[in-house]
């Protein structure tokens, strides 16, 4: 069998590490130069002739964090390296992935075929903003699901009246997968947009009282949508609101919006890493999820044996 070599791009080089400490070797030895004008230069510094290489980078802002994936990518193919898999934890570009209103590039699929032309034979990523992007490649999709570290966190807790909210429409599919998953019942927030990151109105959809409420979305930007549901959900008679995220974008006023909440907390995975502390955000590794699944592609096994589940 092939020899497993695990690189990490620079952006995501703090989940690497953890991932592989947990798959159980060291990251392969590569170097990135960057030239006066910006442009980069990432090369490997060990043979990876006929191994199978894993390249871990999120592709959240700025845009150099794909191109130096493209690159990556590219330098792999070229050394001979036998199967190239891409881990993206975090697959930027998500939320564009339709024409919502006339003249608009529909992102999600450029960034799917800028990787498969740069060589990549297969990738790996948690928690699409929508499942049908996987239809994007025509390489094979291996698509991570937070719940598996996100469920046992919240079984820890023992809440004992739980319920949970979706913050809108679009997502309440999943979060009928926690609910089931703890046989509990759901409500939705419905909202109503006038522009991005702005809500204009809200109302609540369900009955939270006396109930401890937990949101369930698959990121979160600006935090605008999660705080003022949170708040809608107090004023209706929850006892505690928190939160689960998967990908924490959080730009903008993100978190003085959070600080300022009436969130307990808001529980996100290490997809993106934070650009600052707060009290109210707890952070879980998928870096034992991103290990196992690296396992079972190398040895053929099963990637749906990693869900929890329903």
């Amino acid at each position: 069998m092939s020899t497993v070599k695990i690189f990490s791009g620079s952006a995501t080089r703090y989940l690497a590490e953890k991932i592989a400490v947990s798959y159980g070797k060291p990251l392969g030895d590569s170097e990135i130069q960057i030239f006066s004008d910006g442009e980069m230069a990432p090369y490997f510094a060990e043979s990876v002739r006929g191994c199978d290489v894993f390249l871990i980078q999120s592709t959240f802002g700025p845009s150099d964090n794909l191109m130096e994936l493209l690159l990556m990518v590219d330098a792999a193919k070229r050394a001979s390296a036998k199967y190239v898999t891409i881990v993206v934890p975090y697959f930027g570009y998500a939320r564009q992935d339709r024409k919502d209103r006339p003249r608009v590039a529909i992102a999600a699929k450029l960034m799917a075929n800028l990787l498969s032309a740069a060589g990549a034979d297969r990738i790996m990523t948690c928690d699409l903003h929508a499942d049908q992007i996987q239809g994007f490649f025509d390489i094979p999709v291996d698509h991570l699901d937070g719940t598996a570290i996100f469920v046992p966190y919240l079984r820890s807790l023992k809440l004992e009246n739980l319920i949970f909210a979706s913050p809108d429409v679009g997502g309440v599919k999943r979060t009928r997968s926690f609910a089931k998953f703890f046989g509990a019942d759901l409500v939705v927030c419905d909202k109503y947009r006038e522009r991005a990151n702005e809500v204009a109105s809200m109302r609540l959809i369900g009955d939270v009282k006396g109930k401890d409420v937990v949101m369930v979305d698959d990121l979160i930007d600006t935090g605008g949508t999660m705080c003022k549901a949170a708040s809608l959900l107090m004023e209706n008679g929850a006892s505690s609101v928190r939160a689960v995220v998967t990908h924490p974008v959080l730009s903008g006023k993100a978190y003085d919006n959070i600080d300022n909440s009436v969130l307990e907390e808001l529980v996100v995975s290490d997809s993106i890493p934070l650009r600052q502390e707060s009290k109210r955000i707890r952070v879980l590794t998928l870096s034992d999820l991103f290990a196992r699944a690296i396992n079972n592609v190398h040895t053929h096994g099963s990637i749906s044996s990693l869900f929890i589940q329903k």
